[in-house]
């Protein structure tokens, strides 16, 4: 049986489906129903309290209107800017001071910090037999679908998986940020070889490597990588370990987390959300959007590249979206605070590359899709780059594949779902449930005879 086939009777229930859907966009204001949990300017509605991280986009000026602001984004208080420029200084890595700091609300000093890396490094294996039985004996072609899997799975090798208690969850939680590059990493060698016929091999990682430098040793074949490689990686897992409660994975975490679930279900949950193009499937369609451009146009001429972006808008062009991926933010108006600080390294790796076109026709783009924008859409706020825009050049220039782009999000981001699922789990009161209207008219049962 081909279990992708549609049938033609399901083909005709699905047009009975789309005919039933009666819900019209202007009943969204009649009922005072904020689509998206989203006010019209793209303001969330508050639905809880956190400590972990602020994002900022608007300020109060002296009337008490809000207007829109450079983008802010701090983690436990701690604006990601003076973050990134200490350890950057400092000539150090920072995802794992980034991981404690979300985890623990303070920075760690020099020992704290060593001990803290220590821990991770000796949890950063899997079960015997794991990635035989778990990854390779079952080759999947999506790797975000392989991680969910990989996840669930590891449910069963731990011997205390429903225990929520605060020691309990913060061990998984450690456990799986570990875990998450060999899970991602291996899953992706398992495709490559059982689906594209390449060879096979597995690093194991190293325990003097860091998190992102032992991403690139397990990914390469020869295992190399430059040290501006592997601070850059690292930056940008910094950049994306941490979001706000809002987003809808970490959203999506907070929720099941409410139910008293266990760690595994909610993180699988929560990749769930990010394997969304919407979501964590963003930097993706950035990359190649570009490619597409390349291969439309000549990128040396300006008014041919606003040209193509014009088609993007119009659904003329890439995938007839109507979208200029990259550009554009639910919450950051002005700037986004993260493709700030990525777009100034971002430079520095397409230069050591020999790639100095490629950044210059990013940084076109990034001056012309906003004005752009502006001509075509009613737009109630600023628009400006966002972290995708440049975080997917940057994994390009990596010699990362598409394949890995979300998975590498994730394992960012894993780092602030164990922060907010721990909140969650210490703060844990009544469990998640927004209300809906419903907006359908009552009907009388009619017996099957009669019908």
């Amino acid at each position: 049986m081909d279990y992708s086939e549609i049938t033609p009777y399901v083909r005709k229930l699905a047009e009975l489906s789309d005919s039933e859907n009666n819900i019209q966009p202007e009943m969204y204001a009649r009922h005072a129903v904020k689509k998206g949990l989203r006010d019209v300017d793209g303001s969330g509605v508050v639905a809880g309290l956190t400590e972990v991280s602020l994002i900022k986009s608007k300020e109060i000026d002296e009337n008490g209107f809000a207007k829109p602001c450079k983008g802010e984004l701090r983690y436990r208080g701690i604006d990601i800017k003076d973050l990134t420029k200490g350890f950057i200084e400092e000539n150090r890595f920072g995802f794992e001071e980034t991981v404690y700091l979300l985890l623990f609300s303070k920075l760690p000093n020099k020992k704290e910090l060593e001990e803290f890396s220590a821990q991770l490094s000796a949890y950063r294996s899997l079960p015997p037999s794991f990635t035989r039985d778990m990854i390779l004996k079952a080759p999947g072609k999506d790797m975000m679908n392989i991680l969910s899997r990989s996840v669930l799975a590891l449910y069963a090798y731990d011997n205390n998986p429903d225990d929520i208690t605060t020691a309990n969850v913060l061990r998984q939680c450690l456990q799986l940020i570990a875990q998450f590059p060999l899970l991602a990493v291996y899953g992706y060698h398992s495709f490559q070889h059982y689906h594209n016929n390449n060879s096979l091999f597995i690093h194991y990682p190293k325990p003097e490597y860091n998190t992102a430098q032992n991403l690139l040793y397990i990914l390469r074949e020869d295992g190399n990588f430059s040290p501006l490689e592997a601070k850059l990686l690292d930056l940008a897992l910094v950049l994306h370990a941490e979001h706000g409660g809002g987003n809808n994975s970490t959203f999506t975490t907070h929720v099941v987390t409410s139910s008293g679930t266990d760690t595994y279900s909610a993180v699988a949950a929560a990749l769930g959300s990010l394997k969304g193009p919407r979501h964590g499937g963003a930097n993706v369609k950035v990359v190649q959007m570009f490619d597409d451009l390349r291969a439309s146009v000549d990128v040396k001429d300006k008014s041919a590249i606003k040209d193509y972006l014009y088609k993007l808008l119009n659904k003329e062009a890439f995938d007839k979206a109507g979208l200029i991926y990259g550009m554009g933010h639910a919450v950051y108006s002005l700037s986004d605070p993260r493709a700030d600080v990525l777009r100034a390294y971002a430079e520095k790796l397409a230069i050591e590359k020999h790639m100095e076109d490629e950044f210059e026709l990013y940084s076109t783009v990034e001056v012309l899709a906003p004005e752009l924008i502006a001509s075509k859409r009613k737009v109630y706020k600023g628009v400006s780059a966002n972290v995708d825009f440049y975080s997917g050049m940057v994994y390009k220039l990596l010699g990362l594949p598409y394949e890995l782009f979300t998975p590498i999000f994730a394992i960012a981001r894993i780092a602030g779902w164990s922060a907010h699922r721990m909140e969650e789990i210490q703060n844990m009161g009544k469990i998640i449930r927004p209300a809906y209207i419903c907006v359908k008219e009552n009907n009388e049962y009619v017996k099957l005879e009669d019908r």
